[in-house]
């Protein structure tokens, strides 16, 4: 990606200071899906490294990672899976606890998402501290799932999320970097 692309990008987040609380800068990629250009863009960029490659299926977290899964599965010539909270799928499902800042949450796929080695690539807007993708990327190697890849379209590296991601074995693909929380 050119830097003059990068900075578009990057330009198209809206930052709203002290949400969900003070000290917090929420990084809001409604903006960037709003905008034709950036969000073509981002796909594309997202998509760039496996092109070409035999990728089955693109598991999305609920709910930014189900407008990116999409477009990426799509892109891709893959089939979606929703990651989904717990009580939202209707067939048999899988479910794994995770932590939050302030507590436990949980998610859920469907049992039969996947094939046992289909190759997956999971998508989100953002990595602050990976607790909810390391959960997702967990539950589906539960499910038999051969998670190539993690990807977003931002990451947040003074939380050390997507070091979370890495030490499971799985590559991750950022768009951009924000300082701060």
């Amino acid at each position: 990606m050119t830097a003059k692309s990068s900075k578009i990008l990057k330009d198209a987040i809206r930052t709203i200071p002290d949400y969900p609380k003070p000290g917090i800068e929420f990084r809001d990629i409604t903006t960037l899906l709003g905008d034709a250009w950036a969000f073509r863009r981002a796909v594309d960029e997202l998509v760039q490294p496996w092109a070409g490659a035999k990728i089955d299926k693109v598991a999305g977290i609920e709910a930014r990672g189900f407008i990116l899964g999409g477009a990426l599965a799509h892109q891709l010539s893959a089939g979606f899976v929703p990651v989904r909270k717990k009580g939202k799928l209707p067939h048999e499902t899988v479910r794994i606890a995770y932590s939050l800042e302030y507590g436990l949450d949980e998610m859920e796929v469907h049992k039969d998402a996947v094939k046992p080695g289909e190759k997956v690539i999971l998508v989100d807007d953002l990595v602050a501290t990976g607790g909810t993708a390391e959960a997702a990327v967990r539950l589906l190697r539960e499910i038999g799932a051969d998670v190539i890849a993690a990807v977003f379209v931002i990451d947040l590296p003074a939380l050390k999320g997507a070091d979370r991601i890495r030490a499971l074995g799985v590559p991750v693909h950022t768009l951009m970097a924000f300082e701060g929380h």
